[in-house]
């Protein structure tokens, strides 16, 4: 199981439309607490992380954008190709003039737009700067770097680029560069989390991401269920209604201890109509419940810690986030 006090690099990723961006905010939250500093790191130039913190869009340069509870820092960066092409060249090549003629004559957006692998290259190169950085007193500039990585369908492939440039290099210090980065991703340092929720694509796309990170050999984390709805009706109930067996006169006699027979223009009839309609409603809950439980179950079988976060009925805004976070906490999440 994954040990949360050794990892210093959080990889989240998901399916399209399960909040993977939201779950980052919210894990990076969670780990700054108690005094610690976080980097947040967006690398699909959305500018998904400005809008959860209801900021501006971000540039490139790390910007704190909130304080954790028991007074942590959480810092984030919006990783721009174009500009990272510029730090790589001058920090590893001191072409600062010439880099930015480059860019000028616009070979450094050529470059970019015309070779996806690069900006996966630089996009994980940066990462990986952040994530070893040291500060003045000798120690890490952030305890742990929270990256928004892409969807599950791409994510061992955006990881897994500098393998290839490893190979594609054989020497040099850009092998040494791809070589240490694959380093740090492979070992315990890092894990990456996998955002789901509990119906069938996201579920199959989560276990198909978790066997292709494997295979690469990248550790995963956990598996966060995310948008869990909590069934007000007891196991019995629901086991019922399954079966299609909902005592609708209980429903009926519900309806008319809530004074709702007394209104207007309500009859005898219109009352038998709402209460057919809740006991379908039942029904079709009890059903969902059940496919919810099966897709949990296979998600079990993924020999990986699996961590909850509700639904909230309110959406998200900055207070949820901190909501999320804490939840995390409570599951065992520490930085």
């Amino acid at each position: 199981m994954l040990d949360w006090n050794q990892t210093r690099l959080h990889i989240v990723t998901g399916k399209g439309g399960t909040g993977k961006t939201t779950v980052a905010a919210a894990l990076a939250l969670g780990l700054a607490a108690e005094g610690r500093r976080v980097l947040l790191v967006e690398v699909e130039h959305r500018q998904g992380i400005a809008g959860l913190f209801d900021l501006p869009p971000l540039p490139y340069e790390e910007r704190k954008v909130a304080v954790a509870a028991g007074g942590g820092d959480v810092y984030a960066l919006a990783i721009d190709p174009q500009d990272a092409v510029l730090e790589y060249l001058q920090m590893y090549y001191r072409l600062g003039r010439a880099g930015k003629a480059l860019d000028r004559m616009g070979a450094l957006e050529f470059a970019t737009t015309i070779a996806p692998g690069l900006r996966d290259v630089l996009m994980t190169g940066k990462t990986y700067e952040a994530t070893r950085r040291r500060g003045a007193g000798g120690g890490f500039a952030y305890d742990a770097v929270v990256m928004d990585a892409p969807p599950t369908g791409r994510v061992t492939r955006f990881l897994n680029v500098n393998e290839e440039v490893t190979e594609l290099t054989r020497v040099g210090p850009i092998h040494r560069q791809a070589d240490s980065i694959m380093s740090l991703f492979r070992s315990p340092a890092t894990a990456v989390h996998v955002v789901t929720v509990l119906e069938e694509m996201p579920v199959q796309e989560t276990m198909d991401g978790v066997g292709d990170l494997r295979a690469a050999r990248l550790p995963v984390g956990a598996i966060i269920v995310n948008q869990v709805r909590q069934s007000p009706l007891e196991a019995a109930t629901l086991a019922a209604a399954r079966a299609g067996s909902v005592d609708t006169s209980a429903l009926r006699a519900g309806l008319v201890a809530g004074d709702l027979a007394d209104l207007p223009h309500v009859t005898d009839e219109t009352v038998d109509v709402w209460a057919d309609g809740l006991a379908a409603e039942v029904v079709d809950h009890a059903e969902r419940v059940s496919l919810e439980q099966e897709q949990y179950d296979l998600l079990h079988g993924l020999d990986a810690d699996l961590l909850e976060l509700p639904r909230l009925a309110e959406g998200i805004d900055l207070g949820s986030l901190y909501t999320l976070a804490d939840r995390l906490r409570h599951q065992g999440v520490r930085g």
